[in-house]
């Protein structure tokens, strides 16, 4: 059995659903990397991809990807998309129809996701702060933002469709509860909350290369 199955069959132990573990055996999380690293591509860690930011565990990945409950056909949103590994794993399980969007602020993470990407075609990338969503391809089905947030931006949970999920970090610098919620008309319910998880902090419109921290997630 070699890594990428020893992880596989990790995180099938743990709960993950069938078709997270079915795009995880799809997508090369060594193209999301950079070659010096790729010894530890199927270590359950977080690995630095620049800037001061990381590829997250694929167990904190897998678990969000759980909770958003991802359809085929649908329509998604991430912040922070970093290397582009989550939107690779999210093309995947929503399919050819479906349609998928990731904001990065860190220009150089943009340009190497891109390339990194060029394969999906159903995938678009936008480098700039995902602080005010994107409300040019709004509505969403799903949303997930993959840095820590001390408040959700209101202008991201409005982006969401009736009955749409968002899964999201929020917390302190220090720890972080994962929240599920979801929108029904007016009022975003939570779902569920799960504690115990680091993120990278939100970067958010003051984006400078002084804002940026010591990868954590």
């Amino acid at each position: 059995m070699n890594q990428k199955q020893q992880l596989l069959q990790s995180l099938k132990e743990k709960g993950i659903p069938f078709p997270v573990l079915d795009a995880i055996s799809k997508v090369s999380r060594e193209d999301f990397i950079s070659a010096e690293l790729e010894r530890m591509t199927y270590e359950d860690i977080p690995l630095p991809i620049g800037k001061g930011q990381t590829i997250s565990q694929p167990y904190t990945i897998a678990v969000m990807l759980s909770m958003l409950d991802l359809k085929r056909g649908q329509k998604v949103l991430e912040i922070g998309s970093g290397s582009g590994y989550v939107l690779a794993l999210i093309s995947e399980i929503v399919g050819e129809k479906g349609r998928v969007f990731g904001m990065e602020v860190i220009p150089e993470l943009g340009k190497k996701s891109r390339k990194s990407l060029s394969g999906y075609k159903n995938v678009r990338i936008y480098s700039k702060s995902g602080f005010s969503g994107l409300p040019e391809q709004a509505p969403f089905d799903r949303i997930i933002i993959s840095a820590a947030h001390h408040e959700i931006p209101e202008k991201i949970l409005s982006q969401l469709k009736n009955h749409g999920i968002l899964v999201a970090p929020k917390g302190s610098r220090f720890e972080q509860d994962l929240l599920v919620l979801q929108r029904e008309k007016n009022v975003f319910e939570l779902k569920k909350k799960v504690p115990g998880f680091l993120f990278v902090p939100f970067v958010g419109n003051d984006y400078s290369e002084t804002s940026l921290s010591n990868p954590l997630a």
